[in-house]
């Protein structure tokens, strides 16, 4: 007579297990990514680190794109949310909103190795983002802009910051034991020669925080100043 299974044992091995689902691929798909960075992350690793089979991924996203495209919302999510628990509200006019958006951008993208490069050429899932975009674009049309420089100004703003986290983790390293891949002084005295670009090197490879401020603060006078509003 064959051994007949115990109910118990079969309800114990199937509570083990998580629900596999979107979020909880996505989660630890994140999670993974600041060990691995995104080279590393690859499904059968998201699948290894779940303890199922690669192929049972494929089931909620058909290739590695859709999985970043979830990755992107849910940092947008996360992001959104610490924005509602500080209480992003904030004064001087449609500069600070900008200004202040975009600092919290960074500061998600930052706080994930590959942050930036996981949000660049994805698309968000569902519409989340809807009602933080219409806030965004109505306090810059009710500012003055025309519903087109709106989303220009904002677009504008967002790909600057993008951009530039994209370069600082690429030149900055990320991970544990990770050092920056420019030497500032070294870089000064191979280019001896030519003092300008010498100097220069202090801030392009260092004063992240500086240059980041200054150059969203020129990105934002410009905007002001091509569309005429104050």
């Amino acid at each position: 007579m064959a051994d007949q299974k115990n109910p118990k044992d079969v309800t114990k091995r199937s509570a083990a297990k998580p629900k596999l689902d979107k979020a909880h691929v996505a989660d630890t798909a994140l999670d993974l990514l600041n060990d691995v960075g995104l080279e590393g992350l690859t499904l059968r690793a998201i699948a290894k680190e779940l303890n199922v089979q690669a192929p049972a991924l494929y089931w909620h996203f058909k290739n590695k794109q859709a999985l970043l495209d979830e990755m992107a919302t849910v940092m947008f999510r996360r992001m959104t949310a610490v924005g509602r628990d500080v209480g992003y509200e904030p004064s001087g006019g449609w500069q600070e909103w900008l200004l202040q958006g975009n600092r919290q951008l960074r500061a998600t993208l930052l706080s994930y190795r590959d942050g930036a490069k996981v949000f660049s050429g994805s698309r968000f899932t569902g519409i989340d983002h809807g009602p933080e975009m219409e806030t965004n674009l109505r306090y810059l049309v009710d500012a003055g802009f025309t519903p087109d420089q709106a989303a220009w100004a904002s677009s504008t703003a967002y790909l600057y910051t993008l951009g530039f986290v994209t370069e600082e983790q690429g030149m900055r390293g990320q991970g544990e034991d990770a050092a920056p891949k420019v030497d500032v002084a070294e870089r000064a005295r191979r280019l001896a020669d030519f003092p300008l670009a010498a100097a220069a090197g202090a801030q392009l490879f260092a004063a992240y925080d500086e240059r980041f401020e200054e150059g969203l603060r020129v990105i934002v006078a410009g905007i002001g100043a091509r569309y005429g509003v104050g």
